[in-house]
């Protein structure tokens, strides 16, 4: 070859391609026609840009460096060309030597990743709190099986866009005070693919994919809660053209429960026992989520004394152990006595010296007026 492209753009043979872009940008800032109109500048112009067109492109510069002649087999001429069409395929690089930007090249891929997916599942307390399995019904994107996810109908491909030939974008010259600006867009006809579907898939209507329902079964681990997420990698939208498919998220919603207040990993309920109970004693019967356990209420017990019961509580989702089951104690004075019980009331009272209690009385809260009036006063 008459021509060395390493020594063109000042490189050694084995550089890399990273070094070979800083080169070019290098001389671009140099020797483009706009910053230097010197004939002789703008010839060298066009060496460097044939030079990165054949060194940037992995194939053309296997054939340059075993002695062939990449240019004329990939029919273009950008050596000579300059601007013209062989000068196209380096105009973002020349744009990123000035600007520091680079556009996108090369066509878009039909195949992309898909959307994740989420839905919502009712659980019930126990389930919540020990764990289980439930089936689920999901609508979602998946691969076309008459097309496979290419979107073209059976027996057919897509073919090479021909007002692009393939490059998914279309370039045109426009002249500003720079002088002849190039810029690049999406190719109108195929949308920046670089191919088109002549005969798209009846099934699918050229997408790659289509919906389905399906049913899944999600092991709900124990001590989840409301809002947990349990993702499922893998199991959500397919993408179009048949791309990899997004995860699906299941979102826990746990019911309330007849009896308990789930709090954190603890639960609570209120027990109301009549005023006798709790003066004497009792035990009273109470339905966990480990099946029947009667609850110790000792003699003198008050209103709004609570009694935990350990380990009675959810599972905890981190770790090992469970919460606790905390029952809140409510005492109730009879409203109502007939005249026996009212007798024996009193007589107990007169035993115990409760006939005229004078009770035990301790400071309220003070309203924001009391307490502007005792600052006032100096209290």
């Amino acid at each position: 070859m008459a021509t060395d492209y390493y020594a063109v753009l000042g490189v050694r043979r084995d550089a890399s391609q990273e070094e070979i872009k800083k080169a070019f940008r290098r001389l671009a800032r140099e020797l483009h026609p706009d910053v230097n109109p010197d004939p002789k500048t703008q010839e060298r112009f066009k060496e460097i840009n044939a030079a990165y067109e054949v060194l940037s492109d992995p194939q053309k510069k296997q054939v340059y460096d075993l002695g062939g002649d990449p240019l004329s087999q990939a029919g273009a001429g950008a050596g000579a060309g300059g601007f013209g069409a062989g000068g196209f395929g380096n105009f973002s690089d020349i744009m990123d030597a000035f600007f520091g930007t680079a556009s996108q090249r090369g066509p878009r891929s039909r195949t992309r990743r898909g959307q994740d997916a989420m839905i919502r599942i009712e659980v019930e307390l126990d389930e919540a709190a020990f764990g289980t399995t439930k089936d689920i019904q999901v609508d979602t994107a998946i691969v076309c099986s008459t097309c496979s996810g290419e979107g073209a109908a059976p027996g057919t491909s897509a073919q090479t866009c021909d007002m692009c030939r393939g490059r998914g974008e279309v370039s045109q010259v426009t002249r500003s005070f720079l002088g002849q600006v190039m810029t690049s867009r999406p190719c109108p006809q195929c949308q920046g693919f670089g191919t088109v579907v002549p005969n798209p898939c009846p099934e699918c209507a050229g997408d790659g994919r289509v919906r389905s329902r399906r049913t899944l079964t999600v092991k709900i681990p124990a001590g989840v809660d409301n809002g947990t997420r349990i993702q499922l990698a893998g199991e959500g939208e397919v993408g179009p053209g048949g791309g990899p498919a997004g995860d699906l998220y299941v979102e826990i919603h746990e019911l309330p429960h007849p009896t308990f207040q789930r709090r954190g990993d603890d639960l609570h309920c209120t027990v109301t026992i009549p005023m006798t109970a709790a003066a004497l004693g009792t035990k009273v019967p109470l339905e966990t989520l480990d099946g029947l356990e009667e609850v110790d209420i000792r003699p003198g017990t008050q209103s709004g004394q609570s009694i935990p019961l350990h380990g009675r509580g959810v599972t905890h989702l981190r770790g090992g152990g469970r919460g606790d089951l905390v029952v809140h104690v409510e005492v109730q004075t009879p409203t109502k006595l007939d005249v026996e019980q009212e007798r024996l009331l009193r007589e107990l009272a007169k035993l115990r010296g409760e006939e005229r209690p004078q009770g035990q009385f301790q400071p309220g809260q003070q309203g924001l007026f009391s307490r502007l009036k005792d600052a006032f006063n100096g209290r």
